[in-house]
C-alpha cells in the first residue's frame, strides 16, 4: 500500500493515495473529523502515512 499524500488547493485539503503510474487510486476530504480524531486515545496503532488503516498513537 502507498503512502497517502496531503493535496491542499487553497479550497480545500485532500488526502491522496497513488498507483503505480502516479494517478490517484484513492482520494479522502480533511475535515473537522480530523480534528475530532485526534481528540481521542487511540486502541490500535498504524505505520506513518497510513492513518487511515487503523488508530494512530499520539
Amino acid at each position: 500500500m502507498s503512502k497517502r499524500e496531503l493535496i491542499d488547493t487553497g479550497t480545500d485539503k485532500r488526502y491522496v493515495r497513488r498507483d503505480k503510474q502516479g494517478r490517484f487510486k484513492e482520494s479522502v476530504d480533511v475535515s473537522r473529523s480530523l480534528s475530532a480524531d485526534r481528540r481521542h486515545e487511540a486502541k490500535h496503532g498504524a505505520k506513518p502515512g497510513e492513518g487511515d488503516k487503523g488508530d494512530r498513537k499520539h
